[in-house]
């Protein structure tokens, strides 16, 4: 089913102030329903309000329309008016009805029932008027064939409308829920989902018992803006009564949100001289309201430009899309390089009265072209340059270019147009300062041209913009000065390359290799030295040049590279300051059959008995050239006669030759044949080698079996047994070493030693390292040192002195000697020896005097000693002290002796 509206041409715009109303209109045919929503203005009583058309009702040919509103007729046309005014809708508010239309058939409008669905009615302050949900009921029609059967009728409910960041009080009633059964049965209303019972929960109720519903805070519509519920209706007892009927809860949109530009600056760009309509960005700027209505319907327009140059409004924007384009020409980088915008963007569509705007900046950088030629700021340029230099920059080409620089618009390009032919100069960019230096990258000479007019041009990297021509002041003359210097002698040929045969003798005059003075103005004298002679074989007169030898040339030295010798030369001149030049001379030697040939190699092996795999290949080697080398021709000697009678020589080719046995069998050992070898000079060179052939047995492989290498190497019997008998011997002198290390040891184990060799110490005495005592040790009372009263004798007593020892002036002991080679069994007897004469020695230290320790002052905190008692109850006896010796004589007449003493 289709619905066409067309509202009606005398509707006035200042008619659009209504009420805002949700109000469903609702029919009902047992048999055919068609429904549709639509928004209508309201205008006054007796106006039509729009036309409803529906295509198809099930084919009727006659549709009835019926509404239950009485403020609202609908013709059988679809007309549809208003025919009453309610108070409730005179009053001056913008706003919409929500209608709902059907159709039916004329012959079943007896059938329709009782039953709607109003919308809630909301005025300018918020405050709403309720109308109430019915639950639909089931109807039963006769059973007959021309009747209808038993329906249950389905409805749609238009959704509830309820503005957003409403001031309550809350919680607001929205609609009331009620079945046409609650007057015979008790009935409980409740509703389900999101904002009910479900996230975001608590946002809706409803009272069970009279089933008006309720929102419970304010609603954001940027947060959610559509709820879906269902309400239910069950008995006391929990049993459902009517089917659960669908509730929809739109959130109408408020414009309590500002614009907000995606970034706070933009940055774009444009060509300078660009045509007016020229794009150059776009801004874009979003709105959390609903954009469906004029609430998130955003419009921009520009609020300022700086600079003002060369107009305040270079640029527009399109208010419904925010692209930046330009509106008149003169964009030029040089004069305004950037221009910054402030662009407004404002929602209802622009409109400053009711609107809620922001702002953003745009900066708009001007792109450079290249419409301003490179101008040189001389017409004409000078400079010096000294002949035969490269890499010297002649002079500096300054320019001015007004474009950006260090780009393509501002990097200069010098040619060169005219003035030299031969390509002496260049001019290179300086990437720095855009300086065009004229730089020699060819020699020049004096005496060939002593100036130069040259015409340079310069461009930019870039070609010029369309429409612009090349300045006057893009070319400028050069004008170039050569200076003359000094300059060295020429050899006119360099190398000079001359042939000889090796060996002509010392004096022979070779070439004059002289050299020229390029300084045709200026009157020189040359001289010549010699620079490099690596064989020290040639000279050359100081005056002319001419080059002579002073030894053999040898072709074969090592000097020669590839038949070739060279020598460097020196010529200078007497200017000021001296100027030297070099050349070389190459000399080619001619071979001359001057080296005999030599035999390699020079050693070989044969087996005893001749076979014929048992040979020596031979070949000869010549330091000469061709044709004084091979095809060589060896020859053995007649004499002695045994070289021809026992070995030959066979040529393989014109470079080597065989060497073998002549007789079936030769004793083994070495053999010395010689052999003549001749080359093919003019006349040819021979020579005389020898070479030495080892004859061995062979095993079947002919290789030199072990036994055979010894006979071979000239070992006889004589030597091998010889050598046995050396051996023999110095096993014999083992043997009667072994024997009497033997015989010592059984001597010394027979006489033992004085002493136990578990109390022997000799292999016990350890070493430490200990320097102090223990922890007791190390606890000073410092406070018991006194200060001395004098220092005299501190001062007075030798470094070093410690004690005050007075040496016994008697006779020193006689100690025993100790021999050389003592037995280890007289060490015992040795030891006791000499502690006897040590006991005996009166004058061996520690001497028995008068020992003197430093002063360590007088008094004392500590107590006196001479009140300690001896802890000994009885006399001691101190007979022992005779028992040890004279050390201790003094000390036993002094405790010794009994009471008596």
């Amino acid at each position: 089913i289709k619905l066409s509206r067309s509202l009606s041409p005398s509707l006035s715009p200042s008619l659009s102030l209504a009420l805002a109303l949700s109000l469903s209109l609702s029919l009902s045919l047992a048999l055919c329903v068609s429904c549709t929503f639509t928004a209508l203005f309201i205008p006054f009583p007796s106006a039509p309000v729009s036309t409803v058309k529906f295509e198809s009702c099930l084919h009727n040919r006659e549709v009835v329309f019926v509404s239950s509103d009485p403020a609202f007729s609908v013709r059988s046309d679809g007309s549809v008016y208003v025919e009453r005014s309610e108070p409730t809708i005179c009053s001056p508010v913008r706003g919409a009805f929500e209608l709902v239309f059907c159709c039916s058939s004329p012959e079943w409008s007896q059938g329709l029932g009782g039953g709607g669905l109003s919308g809630t009615l909301f005025t300018d302050r918020g405050e709403p008027h309720h109308s109430t949900t019915v639950f639909p009921r089931k109807h039963l029609r006769s059973s007959s064939s021309n009747s209808l059967r038993r329906q249950k009728r389905d409805w749609v409910i238009p959704p509830i409308n309820v503005p957003e960041n409403s001031r309550g009080p809350f919680p607001q009633m929205l609609v009331r829920i009620r079945s046409d059964q609650d007057v015979t049965v008790g009935i409980r209303y409740s509703i389900t989902g999101a904002g009910a019972d479900q996230p975001p929960s608590d946002i809706y109720s409803i009272d069970p018992v009279n089933g008006k519903m309720f929102v419970t805070k304010p609603l954001d519509r940027e947060e959610r803006a559509s709820y879906h519920l269902r309400a239910h209706a069950v008995d006391m007892n929990g049993n459902q009564v009517e089917n659960p009927i669908d509730l929809y809860i739109y959130v109408i949109d408020m414009n309590d949100n500002r614009p907000e530009f995606q970034n706070q600056v933009y940055n774009g760009s444009v060509d300078e001289g660009s045509k007016p309509g020229s794009s150059v960005m776009q801004v874009t700027a979003g709105d959390a309201d609903d954009f469906t209505t004029a609430n998130g319907m955003v419009r921009y327009r520009i609020l300022s430009q700086t600079p003002h140059n060369p107009i305040p409004n270079m640029f527009t924007i399109n208010s419904e899309t925010g692209d930046i384009i330009t509106v008149a020409a003169g964009l030029d980088r040089e004069k305004v390089s950037q221009y910054t915008i402030i662009v407004q963007a404002t929602d209802m569509e622009g409109n400053l009265n009711y609107g809620l705007s922001n702002t953003a900046t745009a900066l708009i950088s001007i792109t450079d072209i290249n419409d301003n030629p490179p101008e040189l700021t001389d017409k004409t340029f000078s400079g010096e340059v000294p002949e035969n230099k490269v890499n010297v920059v002649v002079t500096n080409l300054t320019v001015v270019d007004r474009d950006q620089p260090h780009s393509v618009n501002w990097n200069a390009v010098y040619r060169i147009a005219s003035g030299d032919p031969s390509g002496h100069f260049t001019v290179r960019t300086n990437p720095v300062t855009n300086e065009g230096m004229l730089t020699v990258v060819k020699p020049v000479d004096f005496e060939m041209n002593r100036a130069f007019m040259l015409m340079v041009v310069v461009s930019n990297q870039a070609h010029l913009a369309s429409g612009i021509q090349s300045s006057l002041s893009s070319t400028a003359g050069v004008t170039i000065s050569v200076q003359d210097v000094n300059e060295p002698p020429v050899f006119p040929v360099n190398p000079k390359l001359i042939r000889f045969e090796e060996g002509v003798p010392a004096g022979t005059t070779l070439t004059v290799f002289s050299a020229q003075d390029p300084d045709h103005f200026i009157h020189q004298t040359v001289r010549y030295s010699k620079l490099s002679d690596p064989a020290n074989w040639l000279r050359i007169n100081r005056t002319n040049g001419q080059i002579s030898t002073m030894a053999l040339l040898d072709r074969e030295s090592m000097y020669v590279k590839n038949n070739v010798y060279e020598a460097t030369f020196l010529a200078f001149d007497n200017g000021a300051p001296q100027a030297s030049g070099t050349g070389t001379l190459q000399i080619y030697l001619i071979d001359v059959n001057d080296n005999a040939p030599v035999l390699m190699p020079r050693e070989g092996q044969v087996c005893e008995r001749a076979r014929p795999a048992s040979r020596v290949n031979i070949t000869a080697s010549d330091a000469d050239g061709d044709p004084n080398v091979g095809p060589f021709v060896f020859e053995l000697p007649s004499f002695p006669a045994s070289v021809r009678r026992n070995w030959t020589v066979s040529r393989l080719n014109g470079d080597y030759a065989q060497l073998r046995l002549k007789i079936p069998y030769l004793e083994s050992g070495f053999y010395d044949i010689p052999v003549f070898v001749s080359d093919s000079g003019n006349p040819p060179l021979s020579n005389r080698s020898v070479i030495r052939i080892k004859v061995c047995p062979c095993d079947d492989n002919g290789d030199c079996s072990a036994t055979g290498a010894v006979a071979a190497a000239g070992l006889g019997t004589g030597a091998i047994i010889a050598i046995l008998i050396c051996i023999i011997i110095l096993l014999t002198m083992v043997l009667i070493f072994v024997m009497w290390m033997k015989r010592r040891e059984k001597e010394r184990q027979a006489k033992p030693l004085l002493i136990d060799p578990e109390d022997d110490v000799r292999d016990n005495i350890l070493k430490y390292d200990e320097e102090g005592g223990g922890e007791e040790d190390q606890d000073y009372d410092l406070s018991q040192l006194q200060q001395p009263e004098s220092l005299d004798h501190i001062i007075n007593k030798p470094a070093g002195v410690r004690r005050v020892d007075e040496r016994p002036v008697i006779a020193e002991s006689q100690y025993p000697v100790r021999p050389s080679l003592p037995h280890p069994g007289d060490i015992g007897d040795f030891i006791i020896d000499g502690l006897r004469a040590a006991d005996n020695d009166p004058t061996a230290p520690p001497y028995d005097s008068l020992l003197v320790f430093d002063y360590e002052g007088s008094g004392s905190t500590a107590g006196s000693v001479s009140s300690l008692n001896s802890s000994s109850s009885g006399d001691q006896d101190y007979d022992y002290l005779n028992d040890w010796g004279p050390r201790f004589k003094k000390l036993a007449d002094l405790y010794g002796g009994g009471e008596e003493n």
